[in-house]
């Protein structure tokens, strides 16, 4: 508990302290609960013994004292939640805060192998976990521990012979939970919230294919590793629930079974010759009471449940952010030229067996364009992604202008690419502010200029509030094509001399394709350009086509040349030419 502990401090920054003083007031809070129930059973024990002659009694005064105590206690424990609330609110914002700080840092190619279901879950709701932990169960259980320990004192110092009496049903119920609380019990804890994340995740993807699913008239069974991560969620907690369902009913009979071990004690008491009227009236206390001790063992189990459910959410979310950034010069150099050279290049995924590319020598001069042809997997877009340096290659070097991509400081070299990927990404905001992206300082001039070589401007006259028009709100949104040519703007914008297009004509329709094309156009115009593409219509006109087969150079050249040689990219020119000829 004191490792989760100081593992939560390290979150709470300036508000640590508020912590212990919650838990403080909060046993405070747990022992003065009991003040009542005692001032209670005296005015029952006063009643009983004096024949109910209020006049001669002082029920009055501890009827008023009971009011009053129970007043403060009141105050008591909501400053002590006010408190640990505090300290909650800011580890659960820290721990959102650092996160984001993490993947901020993270390397681009971080985001194409993680799903973002699973970021989703562990940012947001494992951050959650804490919160129950840190404001309720923390300043509880001071009281947890506190309470019954007073309760034990006060059983056992009012009449012995009944306090064991009470104890009996405590210790079996004990027993029970020990039995319950077997550290063995973790590993469903791990194995559930591993569920949460597969079905979170799915549930991600799931929502993203449902046109897909709609449009070929299927069911959520269709989709079966969503399906199936359901049911092993709801396998597991059934399991799981009905292994304990015994124990746990055999737990609830214990800690509630006072007044059956009671009853027979007291009567054999009174049997004996005690008063009668002061065993009746301790009994009313010890029944009154002794319940005290259960609510609080129940809260102990809570305790360890949140205990390892909170531990578990900061160690997912280290997990997700341990992604060591990629290491930056001490010495940075500046780049003064924009020609990219691949030397030697070989470089494979974690721990897959086989490169995705090896030993791959490239040479593009500046202003020029070279697209990048082959086959699925061939190992295209993995080499569009290492200039910008979404990962460090394995072995041999990238350069830009003769310049290793791992020697430059890698604001410059964001700053230097422009990105134009066959998955559009526009945010639910203003169209401004998605243009905004793409250059921070822009004018309304240059952005009005970037929208018209972008071929966007009849979409923004279109639009209710043209460039102040929030995306996705209000029924506004936009085809692939149209997203696309917006994402042209944006990239048009930053003007960076290097250009990476991975299949931006994709999902395009041929009205669509023809004004990207000339977008396209504006935005290459003198750039260095890596061009991905799969339909060799786009690729024409390149000054170099490179034809990757199994992370291997193929062959290279301009369209007339590598047509004359008739090899793999003349059979992939007629296959494609074949394809676009088809007609039903």
């Amino acid at each position: 508990m004191i490792k989760v502990l100081k593992r939560l401090g390290n979150y709470m920054g300036r508000r640590k302290a508020l912590l212990p003083l919650s838990v403080a007031l909060s046993a405070i809070n747990g022992l003065l609960s009991l003040v009542p129930f005692v001032l209670v059973w005296l005015v029952v024990r006063t009643l009983l013994t004096t024949g109910g002659n209020l006049a001669a009694t002082p029920v009055w005064n501890y009827a008023l004292a009971a009011f009053a105590v129970s007043v403060f206690n009141v105050l008591l424990y909501f400053l002590a939640l006010a408190l640990s609330h505090l300290a909650a609110f800011r580890v659960e914002t820290n721990m959102r805060r650092q996160a984001m700080h993490a993947l901020m840092r993270a390397p681009l190619g971080f985001f194409d192998t993680h799903n973002t279901g699973g970021m989703r879950k562990v940012i947001d709701e494992d951050s959650s976990q804490t919160h129950t932990f840190v404001a309720h169960i923390l300043p509880d259980v001071a009281g947890s521990i506190v309470s019954p320990l007073g309760v034990v004192a006060l059983l056992l110092a009012v009449d012995w012979q009944l306090g064991l009496a009470a104890l009996v049903p405590i210790v079996c119920a004990f027993g029970i939970m020990g039995f319950m609380m077997n550290p063995k019990n973790n590993q469903f804890q791990r194995l559930y919230l591993d569920a949460q994340e597969r079905m979170g995740a799915e549930a991600v993807e799931y929502v993203r294919g449902i046109p897909v699913v709609k449009v070929f008239q299927q069911t959520v069974f269709s989709f079966k590793r969503f399906y199936n991560s359901i049911i092993a969620y709801r396998d597991l907690v059934i399991k799981y629930t009905l292994v304990w369902r015994t124990p746990m009913s055999f737990y609830i009979v214990a800690i509630n079974a006072f007044a059956f071990v009671l009853v027979p004690v007291g009567i054999v008491m009174i049997g004996h010759g005690r008063n009668a009227a002061v065993v009746i009236a301790n009994m009313f206390l010890y029944v009154l009471i002794a319940p005290i001790i259960g609510l609080n063992v129940m809260r102990m189990m809570h305790l360890m449940q949140s205990l390892f459910m909170a531990n578990e959410a900061i160690e997912r979310l280290e997990r997700l952010t341990e992604a060591t950034p990629l290491p930056i010069s001490s010495e940075p150099r500046k780049i003064t030229s924009y020609g990219i050279c691949l030397d030697k290049v070989s470089f494979k995924y974690g721990d897959a067996e086989k490169e995705a590319l090896h030993r791959v020598c490239l040479d593009m001069s500046q202003g020029s364009t070279t697209a990048i042809v082959g086959a699925s997997g061939s190992g295209k877009t993995t080499l569009a992604r290492l200039v910008p340096r979404f990962w460090d290659v394995c072995e041999g070097s990238v350069s830009i202008g003769g310049v290793d991509v791992r020697q430059v400081h890698k604001a410059e070299l964001m700053q230097c690419v422009s990105f134009v990927f066959q998955n559009t990404r526009l945010f639910k905001t203003s169209l401004l502010d998605n243009l905004r992206y793409g250059n921070e300082g822009a004018t309304i001039e240059q952005i009005n200029r970037a929208v018209d070589l972008s071929q966007s401007r009849e979409i923004v006259n279109r639009l209710p509030k043209g460039l102040d028009t929030v995306i996705g709100a209000d029924g506004t949104y936009l085809s692939g094509g149209e997203q696309q040519r917006l994402v042209l703007a944006r990239a048009i914008l930053k003007d960076a001399p290097i250009v990476v297009l991975d299949e931006a004509t994709a999902f395009a329709d041929p009205e669509n394709e023809h004004l990207i094309r000339r977008a396209l156009a504006n935005l290459t115009k003198g750039k260095t350009v890596l061009m991905i593409a799969h339909r060799l219509t786009t690729v024409q006109d390149a000054d170099r086509i490179v034809v990757l087969n199994n992370g291997e150079i193929a062959e290279q050249g301009t369209h007339e040349e590598l047509i004359g040689r008739q090899g793999r990219y003349y059979r992939m020119w007629n296959e494609y030419q074949r394809a676009i000829a088809w007609r039903l």
